[in-house]
């Protein structure tokens, strides 16, 4: 339990900090001044929470403004500074919550220390160019954001350039940098200001402001936390936790291409229907990036008369197929100042390109969302806004907090979706989605994206995902690879698929495949592969399985919400003392219970992959066995490991074909026994912000080993969504089953 700090702690804190300034003040014309690269300066000490420090460096002429805001942070203002030091005669140690400070002036320092004296970090300078320098320990390095080299960030250089010009787009995707590194000895560190390279090759790491910055000010934020979970909420503290998406943007959503006559459109939607394939969403691209897509051009809002004649009744009959549509838009330029509630004084621009063919450098987010209007009026769900890598890191938050509070302001108790290509620290508080933007079909390309994800996750980015199959297709692009590819995407937050020569990445598209509209001239794949019918079925078994582990998966969504644990998790985050697990960048958890080890070979008839300690069981033929040792799993087409630890409660809804679809079928709990578990259930409408209002049901289930006793019951504060719920539980792998009538009182069952 939390010590609650009292009154008179916390206005003796606010003295001391009050009386350590004045006495660095006073000392400083004793002491000299603080130079860093010529450049007389002020660190300021502050802190943050029990576990977390900041450390900040000014110009002297500075030193009493604020550090730039950037929308980064949740709040720009942490509070009094436990100490400002402008001489090397200032006090040289400083209480922080549960961490010691301490500072030394030859070299200029600053080292974090915890509870038992241990040092967590090291900040130095560069006295030549003011870099900051920092140590890595001996442990592996996560996070920076989405791409970059390794899964172990140790060893490599990333220059943390944004958007698709950065590391290997080919096979890594576009760099979105977030300046988090989470360190697995303990710590964790966000280097708010400058932005700039991380250059992580050598045992002292450093950071260099790029495009000719000023390495002033300097704003770092030090976590310390031997436990991966802590961490990871304190960096959320800073940044914000994830807001809640609906419920529909974590079914499966079909991205298109070129698009063919408006009947053929329609068409393609129903065949989900037809196949009783699961989907949620329909997405439509713009012109230009292909000859015929949903608008007249990119940025451009009006629609495209031959793919959509009759935009409303399209969308009328979408809906009626309970489909939720989402349109592709483009805009590019530098700067994006501002938000929707500010009034508009910019002089007026279109929404795309001027006469001339430019992008307008500067616009006014509340000058350019008004155009999103008229789209909204007929129904569309949501919003694909590619491109914008020119933009600078307060333009691109910008741009996603423009379509989260600017749908709000014509639906403002619905839910946002908009899926992004670039980002920056923040973005989850907008719910934001991201995908790893136009990367090639290859067999590397897969096998790099599950680190990839892993770190992004890390990174405090929780909906990723990727273009199932591929962006670029090349020779490799079979139906072997996109199968693969849709099993991973399968138990990625977003599950989606798009491409060029796109029919191939519909679920069905390699049975008596068609390329379609020939986009990729390059791509000359051999007939026989395009006629591959064992692909459609599997596409239909993971689909099947995603929604009917949604209850599992939206838990997990809100506990991500709740604490900044991504649904993507690193072995490290819940195996910090397995070395081994600490080292698997190529398999994961799915929230806290399901192991997932994507098969990412060609032609794989086995997959080798790490069990951490405890028991396990194959969620395919529920063999028991025991971790803490690598295994090779043998694999069809068909099968990826999937594996669930030992206490896991399991929830399994009814099959649905869409995520709203009312089934009359109950909810089964698969019971893995073998330790005592627990799972919390979470659930509420899935569209609105009702949830806020405590209108949601959360179910707690403890699982009793030694008695083989199941309980669930209501949790504090929630409320039961319905009369009743009807609930199978089970032992995994056992047929017989004991049902529960749960109406909102505790209840036990003996399995």
């Amino acid at each position: 339990m939390k010590k609650q700090i009292t009154r008179r702690e916390a206005i003796g804190s606010v003295a001391g900090a009050g009386m350590l300034a004045i006495a660095g003040a006073a000392r400083a014309q004793q002491g000299g001044e603080l130079l860093l690269a010529g450049t007389p300066v002020e660190i300021a000490i502050t802190s943050v929470s029990a576990r977390t420090v900041r450390v900040t460096v000014r110009a002297l002429e500075n030193a009493q403004q604020p550090v730039s805001p950037d929308g980064a942070l949740v709040r720009e203002d942490w509070g009094q500074p436990a100490a400002r030091i402008r001489s090397a005669a200032a006090p040289g140690t400083v209480k922080c919550g549960d961490l010691t400070v301490k500072f030394s002036h030859d070299p200029l320092a600053v080292t974090i220390e915890d509870k038992s004296g241990h040092a967590v970090q090291q900040l130095s300078f560069d006295p030549a160019t003011g870099d900051l320098l920092f140590q890595t320990g001996d442990k592996p390095l996560f996070g920076l954001g989405q791409g970059g080299p390794g899964f172990d960030r140790r060893g490599n250089v990333d220059r943390m350039v944004s958007g698709q010009g950065g590391y290997q787009l080919r096979t890594h995707g576009a760099k979105v940098p977030i300046q988090f590194l989470a360190g697995a000895g303990g710590w964790g560190m966000f280097v708010h200001r400058p932005l700039g390279a991380f250059d992580l090759s050598g045992p002292q790491a450093r950071v260099h402001a790029g495009n000719g910055q000023s390495p002033l000010p300097l704003d770092v934020f030090v976590i310390a936390a031997p436990e991966p979970p802590v961490l990871m909420t304190e960096y959320a503290r800073l940044t914000g936790f994830p807001e809640m998406a609906p419920l529909w943007s974590f079914g499966y959503q079909q991205s298109h291409r070129t698009l063919g006559p408006p009947e053929e459109i329609l068409h393609e939607a129903k065949i989900f229907r037809e196949k009783q394939m699961p989907c949620d969403a329909m997405i439509y691209l713009g012109t230009d990036f292909c000859p015929n897509g949903w608008n007249t051009h990119n940025g451009e809002f009006t629609w495209n008369a031959k793919a959509f004649p009759d935009p409303p009744k399209a969308i009328q009959q979408l809906h009626g197929d309970h489909f939720n549509v989402v349109l592709h838009i483009v805009v590019e330029g530098h700067h994006f100042f501002g938000t929707v509630h500010d009034p508009c004084t910019a002089p007026p621009q279109p929404s795309g390109r001027t006469p001339d063919g430019k992008w307008p450098d500067d616009r006014q987010v509340s000058c350019y969302w008004p155009a999103h209007k008229p789209l909204f009026d007929l129904g569309v769900d949501g919003w694909w806004p590619d491109q914008g890598d020119g933009y600078d890191g307060p333009s691109r938050l910008n741009r996603i907090r423009m379509y989260f509070e600017g749908a709000q302001m014509y639906r403002p108790n619905q839910r946002v979706y908009a899926l992004h290509r670039n980002g920056y620290p923040g973005m989850q508080r907008y719910a934001a989605f991201l995908w790893s933007g136009d990367v090639q079909s290859t067999w590397e390309t897969l096998k790099d994206h599950v680190p990839v994800g892993i770190n992004a996750g890390l990174s405090g980015i929780p909906y990723w995902g990727t273009d199932i199959g591929g962006f670029v297709p090349t020779q490799e692009y079979t139906g072997e690879l996109f199968a693969r590819w849709f099993q991973f995407a399968a138990f990625n937050p977003l599950f989606r698929s798009h491409g060029r020569d796109w029919r191939l990445h519909l679920p069905w598209g390699w049975t008596h495949g068609e390329i379609g509209y020939p986009e990729t001239p390059s791509y000359q794949p051999d007939p026989k592969d395009l006629d591959n019918p064992a692909i459609e079925p599997i596409c239909k078994k993971y689909l099947e399985l995603r929604y009917r582990m949604m209850p599992y998966l939206y838990s997990a969504v809100k506990e991500t919400c709740e604490t900044g644990i991504p649904v993507i998790r690193a072995l490290w985050l819940h195996y910090p003392d397995d070395q081994n697990a600490i080292a698997r960048g190529d398999e994961y958890l799915y929230g806290r219970d399901l192991l997932v080890a994507p098969v990412v070979e060609k032609g794989a008839s086995s997959r080798s992959l790490y069990l951490p300690r405890g028991t396990w069981y194959d969620f395919w033929t529920q063999e028991r066995m025991e971790g803490g040792r690598e295994i090779e799993r043998k694999v069809d087409l068909e099968t990826i490991p999937l594996y669930v630890r030992a206490g896991a409660i399991l929830p399994m809804g009814p099959l649905k074909q869409y995520t709203a679809q009312q089934v009359d079928e109950p909810l089964t709990l698969l019971v893995h026994p073998g330790a005592a578990g627990a799972f919390s259930l979470y659930e509420d409408d899935g569209a609105t912000f009702n949830y806020r209002n405590g209108e949601f049901m959360r179910i707690q289930m403890a699982w009793n080993d030694a008695q083989r006793q199941l309980t669930l019951q209501l949790a504090p504060g929630s409320r039961m969504l319905g009369q009743s719920r009807k609930i199978v539980a089970r032992i995994a792998g056992e047929k017989p089953a004991g049902e529960i009538v749960f109406s909102g009182k505790r209840v036990s069952i003996k399995l």
